[in-house]
Parts: structure tokens; sequence; C-alpha cells
């Protein structure tokens, strides 16, 4: 088990790792819709933290030698589930077909006020 932390997104400090790698699976920590190096929210909602976690993601992925085509699974936490079918529009921005197996739940409040965070599982090459 390796413990990984870019410093490109994330700032430091937090009591979590950035992402875990296990063998030849990549476990992303939850990115929310923040500007890289702070904790601070974009502005605009729910549409511009989406983009901005999935941003999050991309960065991170590429910071370990992955690509988003390399996503299994992500599981989607919303503030609001009433928001799910914007946060897909975004979403189809980032993945493409074949999309990776998803989750999706409707949250009692996420952290610093999000209105949404994406984990991601993403998969080295066999």
């Amino acid at each position: 088990m390796e413990f990984l932390n870019s410093n490109k997104v994330l700032p430091a400090g937090l009591p979590f790792s950035e992402a875990v790698r296990v063998g030849n699976l990549l476990y992303l920590s939850g990115q929310m819709g923040i500007v890289p190096g702070s904790t601070r929210l974009v502005p605009g909602g729910i549409r511009e933290e989406a983009r901005q976690a999935l941003m999050n993601i991309r960065i991170s992925l590429e910071a370990h030698g992955l690509s988003l085509e390399r996503v299994a699974k992500c599981t989607i936490m919303l503030a609001d589930i009433g928001e799910w079918q914007v946060f897909n529009e975004v979403y189809k921005d980032f993945f493409k077909p074949p999309y990776p197996a998803r989750s999706a739940l409707g949250a009692n409040g996420l952290a610093l006020g999000a209105r949404v965070e994406v984990e991601c599982v993403a998969v080295f090459a066999e």
C-alpha cells in the first residue's frame, strides 16, 4: 500500500491522503469544487462546483500517471439529489462512453458547505 499526495489540489495538513495505491488500483479521496491549494469553493453553485471537482480529479489522476479513461468507478455525493441531472450534464463533459460504474446519493450536508463531492477508483495498466 502506498499513500500519495501530489500537493496539486488539496492543501497541506488535511488528515487524509489524496490517494492510496493498492496493487494496480488507485483510490482517490473525494474531491469537491475547491480552488486548488485552498479549501475555498468556486462560486456558481452545483454546475461550477461539479466542473471544478471533476477537474480536480483529472489533476490528481494525472499527477499519479493516470487519466480519466482509467477510472473504473465513481461515487457521487450531492447535497441535494434534485441537482443530479445538472451534475450529469457536467459529468458527460469529462467522461465518455463506455462510462465508469457509478453510484450517486443525496447527503445531509457535505464538508465546506459543498454541493457535490466525487470519489473515484482508477486502474493502472495491467
